[in-house]
C-alpha cells in the first residue's frame, strides 16, 4: 500500500515561462505557489503570478538558481511542502532530489537512484543494454585514456559521436567524420563537458546520419502503473538543440508506435521509475530505432502531447507525488489530431543563432483557435545573458498535420517581440519548407534546407518603409490635431495649393529614402525615386494595424517608442519584425539640442577615418569622416563653415545611426 503524501503548497524552482505554466496548474489544483527568483528577475512574470516568492541572491545561475542551499532557504522561510523543479538548473540533480526527501519535502520528480543512473549517459546506455533496449552501438567504458577512447573510435567507424556522459543540450557533443579529427574532438568535449557539467567523462557513439529525433513519453505511479503518451518528432535541431517539435511523428505507424512505445515502457519498469519521464530515441530511414537517452523530468515540449491527448502532465505530475495512481490505462491513451511547438528564441539567426539580449519593448503574443502560448516575459522586461534565450513557446493544435502547421505559421506572423532579436522570422521559413511540409525533416534539416543568405534579414522594402512612414505621419498628425481647437474631418490631408510631400530617410540593415503624399483622409501615395505604391490605412490601433497595398490587404503589428523623438519604429509585416530609424527626425532632433553643427553618422557603420580635431576650422563640403555601412564607404561632409568643438569618437569604432559624431561651431 502506497503511502499518500498530500501537499498544499509547491515551490516551483524554477523561471520564465515553465515557472508560469506550472503555477497555472498548481493554482487551478488549489495549491499555493511559491516563486524563487534572482536578482535579475525581480520584476519577471513568475514571480508577480505566485503567492510568496523568496529571493535567491545575485543574477548568475550559480549564484542562484543552482544554490541548493538557497532553494533549501526558501522552503524554511515560506513553509514549502513540495518543490517542482521545471526544467534545466536543478531539475535532473539526484542530490538535490534527495536533499528534498531527507528535509522531509515532496520532490515531484523521479526518485534520486532513476535520476543519477540515466543522467550518466554510459551508465543509462549499458543498463539498457541489459534491458534489452535497442541501443546505438558505441563505447561507455569506464578507461577514459584518450588511447582508448581513439582506439574504441576506430573500432566503431566513422562518422561518430563524442558525447559527454554526463551532458544534455549539444553540450560537450562534437560530430567526427574522420580518423584524424577525433583526438581534437576528443580533448574538445571532455573540457567542454569538465566546464559544464564537472565531469569529463565521455562516450562514443556510432553517427546516425539524417535520422529522426523521436521521443516517447513515459508516465509511471508507485502503484506499479507505466503507460506511454504517444511520441514526439524533435528532429528540427541546430547546435543539437530543439527548435521545431510534433506530435505525433509524421512517418509514425501503429505497429512501430507499439514498438517503441514498449521499449521506452521497458526501460522504465527497469529503473523502477516513478512520474513523467521521456525515453529519446534515433528513428533511421528503414524503421530500426535506438536508445538515446532518458530525461528524468518533463520536457520543453511537453504541450504538444498536452495537445493531442487532452491530459494535463503537471497535473498528473503532482497526483503521483501525492501517491495516486494515474487513473488511466495505455487503452485509454488516444491521440487526436496534431500539435506542432516552436521555440521563440532570442537570438541572432544571421550570426550563427547566438543568444541576443535587450529589452523587451513590446510582447505581442497571438490569439486564437487551437493556439497555446507558454511564455516568461511581458512589455517592458529585460531579456539578460544570464539565463537560457528561449523566452516562449508557440505551439498550435489542428485536426491534421497541416492544419496545426498552418495555424502555427499564422500565429508566429500575428506575434511581435519587439527590442530584442529573434528567430521568429526563421521559424516561419523552417515550417514553410517544403521538406517540413512533407513531414520529411531530419536532424539534418538546418543544415540541408538553409544556407548563409538565408539566415540573413532582407533589406527593409518600399512597402516595409512606407508602412513605417505612414504609421509616423498617422502619428504626428494626431499630435497636431491634439492641439488644435477644432479640425473639419473631410480637411484632414487636404492642400489648397501643391500636394503635402513629406520625406522620409529610413535605416535598418538597408537604408531607403522616401517620400509620403495624402491623396485623400485614408489614402496615400509612398515613393522612392524609381518606385511608387498606392497605399490606403483600413484601420490603425494602439499596436495593431490594417493597411491595402496595391490590392494586398496586410495586417501590422507596429510600436513607436515614445523616447525616440519619433525617429524609432518597430514594426512586425509578413512575420519579421523590423526596427526603423528615421534619420530625418533623429538628426532634426540631434540639432536641436546640438545646434546647427551637428554631425551625425546617417546609418550603422564602422567609422573608418575621421579627418579632423578639437580646434580646426572646416569648410562646408569639406572631408570630415568616412563610414563603412553595407559594404560601402559614405564620406561625411561638412555642412557648414566653422570650428570643430568636438569630436565624440575614434576611427575604428561601431557608430549606430543617428549618433553624434562631430560638432562644429558655426562662424
Amino acid at each position: 500500500m502506497v503511502k499518500a503524501t498530500p501537499f498544499s503548497s509547491v515551490l516551483v524552482a524554477n523561471r520564465g515561462e515553465i515557472a508560469c505554466r506550472i503555477m497555472r496548474t498548481a493554482k487551478a489544483m488549489g495549491l499555493e505557489t511559491i516563486a524563487v527568483y534572482a536578482e535579475a528577475d525581480a520584476a519577471a512574470p513568475h514571480v508577480k503570478m505566485a503567492d510568496q516568492a523568496f529571493l535567491l541572491g545575485p543574477s548568475p545561475v550559480s549564484e542562484s538558481y543552482l544554490r541548493v542551499d538557497r532553494i533549501k532557504a526558501a522552503i524554511a522561510a515560506t513553509g514549502a511542502e513540495a518543490i517542482h523543479p521545471g526544467y534545466g538548473f536543478l531539475s535532473e540533480n539526484a542530490d538535490f532530489a534527495r536533499a528534498c526527501n531527507e528535509q522531509g519535502i515532496v520532490f515531484i520528480g523521479p526518485d534520486p537512484h532513476a535520476i543519477e543512473l540515466m543522467g550518466d549517459k554510459a551508465q543509462a546506455k549499458q543498463r539498457m543494454i541489459e534491458a534489452d533496449v535497442p541501443c546505438v552501438p558505441g563505447y561507455q567504458g569506464a578507461d577514459q585514456s584518450n588511447d582508448t577512447l581513439i582506439a574504441e573510435g576506430q573500432k566503431i567507424g566513422f562518422p561518430i559521436m563524442v558525447k559527454a556522459a554526463a551532458g544534455g543540450g549539444g553540450r560537450g557533443m562534437r560530430l567526427v567524420t574522420e580518423d584524424r579529427a577525433l583526438p581534437n574532438a576528443i580533448a574538445a568535449a571532455r573540457s567542454e563537458a569538465e566546464n559544464a557539467f564537472g565531469s569529463s567523462e565521455l562516450i562514443l557513439e556510432r553517427a546516425i546520419r539524417e535520422a529522426r529525433h523521436v521521443e516517447i513519453q513515459v508516465f509511471a505511479d508507485r502503484h506499479g502503473n507505466v503507460i506511454h503518451l504517444g511520441e514526439r518528432d524533435c528532429s528540427v535541431q541546430r547546435r543539437h538543440q530543439k527548435v521545431l517539435e510534433e506530435a505525433p511523428c509524421p512517418v509514425m505507424t501503429p505497429s512501430l508506435r507499439e514498438a517503441m512505445g514498449a521499449a521506452a515502457v521497458k526501460a522504465a519498469r527497469d529503473i523502477k521509475y516513478v512520474g513523467a519521464g521521456t525515453v529519446e530515441f534515433l528513428l533511421d530511414s528503414s524503421g530500426e530505432f535506438f536508445f538515446l537517452e532518458m530525461n528524468t523530468r518533463l520536457q520543453v515540449e511537453h504541450p504538444v502531447t498536452e495537445m493531442v491527448t487532452g491530459l494535463d502532465l503537471v497535473e498528473m505530475q503532482i497526483r503521483v507525488a501525492q501517491g495516486g495512481e494515474l487513473g488511466l490505462t495505455q487503452d485509454d491513451v488516444e491521440l487526436k489530431g496534431h500539435a506542432i511547438e516552436a521555440r521563440l528564441y532570442a537570438e541572432d539567426t544571421a550570426a550563427d543563432f547566438l543568444p541576443a539580449t535587450g529589452p523587451v519593448d513590446l510582447w505581442h503574443p497571438a490569439q486564437g483557435r487551437g493556439i497555446r502560448i507558454d511564455s516568461g516575459i511581458v512589455s517592458g522586461a529585460e531579456v539578460s545573458p544570464f539565463y537560457d534565450p528561449m523566452v516562449a513557446k508557440i505551439i498550435a493544435h489542428g485536426s491534421t498535420r497541416e492544419e496545426a502547421r498552418l495555424r502555427l505559421v499564422g500565429a508566429l506572423k500575428e506575434t511581435a517581440l519587439f527590442g530584442v532579436r529573434s528567430n521568429k522570422n526563421f521559424l516561419i521559413k523552417a515550417l514553410e519548407r517544403q521538406a517540413f511540409v512533407d513531414g520529411a525533416a531530419t536532424t539534418a534539416f538546418i543544415t540541408d534546407n538553409f544556407s548563409e543568405n538565408d539566415l540573413v534579414a532582407p533589406p527593409v522594402s518600399l512597402k516595409d518603409a512606407g508602412i513605417a512612414a505612414i504609421l509616423q505621419y498617422a502619428k504626428a498628425r494626431a499630435a497636431s490635431l491634439s492641439d488644435s481647437v477644432a479640425m473639419v474631418p473631410a480637411l484632414l490631408n487636404w492642400a489648397s495649393a501643391s500636394d503635402i510631400c513629406t520625406p522620409y530617410s529610413y535605416v535598418s540593415d538597408n537604408q531607403l529614402d522616401l517620400t509620403v503624399t495624402p491623396e485623400s483622409a485614408d489614402s496615400y501615395k509612398v515613393a522612392t525615386a524609381d518606385e511608387m505604391l498606392d497605399v490606403t490605412v483600413l484601420s490603425i490601433s494602439s499596436h495593431v494595424a490594417v493597411f491595402e497595398i496595391e490590392g494586398e490587404r496586410i495586417n501590422v503589428i507596429h510600436n513607436i517608442p515614445t523616447s525616440a523623438s519619433d525617429g524609432t519604429i518597430q514594426i512586425s509585416v509578413d512575420g519579421r519584425d523590423l526596427t526603423l530609424t528615421n534619420l530625418n527626425a533623429v538628426i532634426a532632433a540631434v540639432n536641436e539640442t546640438a545646434g546647427a553643427g551637428a554631425v551625425v553618422a546617417p546609418m550603422h557603420g564602422a567609422l573608418l577615418e575621421v579627418f579632423v580635431e578639437k580646434g580646426q576650422p572646416v569648410t562646408k563640403g569639406d572631408r570630415l569622416a568616412v563610414l563603412e555601412a553595407m559594404k560601402m564607404q559614405h564620406e561625411i561632409l561638412a555642412d557648414v563653415d566653422g570650428v570643430v568643438t568636438d569630436v565624440h569618437f575614434d576611427a575604428g569604432v561601431q557608430v549606430a545611426a543617428g549618433s553624434l559624431l562631430i560638432e562644429i561651431e558655426t562662424d
